[in-house]
């Protein structure tokens, strides 16, 4: 089994369906080796979902003028996540970052290795706080899709820039080749 736990960030259908104004292009590609992963990680995974709020204040107002189509109730099935978790934690949030209070009660202090969607934003925004918060971080850089290939590049420069906090690995330098 695999040192620290695994964050598995918003695998989602709002993220992998094809006709969803936020699909991530290579969603599809990503998902077997994050499955490869949460099978190397046993118990120790936790998905994360993003989701709209019942009622959008400040900033996130005028975001989901722009993004209507989200303003949806959490269980909706744009929201569910596209592989079941079982009895594993699933941690829900109406930001884009996933670090808080919750996540860090099941992980404590590490280390993390994360994964999902996007690359270039729940990713990222997860990613920088928890290594802050002075966590271990590995982002599997071949189980992350980002809004687009560049962006996933840009985003995965900016992470590299937090070494040795935030390291970029594999997932096959993660299971050892298995």
């Amino acid at each position: 089994m695999t040192d620290g736990w695994l964050v598995v960030v918003d695998l989602q259908h709002v993220f992998g369906d094809e006709d969803s104004p936020w699909t991530a292009p290579r969603f599809a590609e990503i998902r077997p080796r994050v499955r490869r992963l949460v099978e190397g990680f046993g118990d120790r995974v936790v998905w994360t979902r993003f989701v709209a709020p019942g009622e959008p204040a400040g900033a996130w107002v005028e975001y989901y003028e722009q993004f209507s189509f989200a303003l949806v109730p959490q269980d909706a099935r744009l929201y569910q996540l596209v592989e079941d978790p079982g009895a594993q934690p699933v941690v829900t949030t109406t930001t884009f970052g996933k670090w808080g209070p919750e996540l860090a009660g099941i992980v404590g202090d590490g280390p993390l290795t994360v994964t999902g969607v996007a690359t270039d934003c729940c990713v990222i925004s997860t990613v920088l706080p928890a290594a802050d918060a002075g966590l271990k971080v590995r982002v599997v850089t071949d189980a992350c899709a980002g809004s687009g290939d560049d962006d996933h590049d840009r985003a995965l420069r900016v992470m590299s820039l937090y070494a040795p906090l935030v390291e970029l690995v594999t997932t096959d330098e993660v299971l050892g080749g298995r």
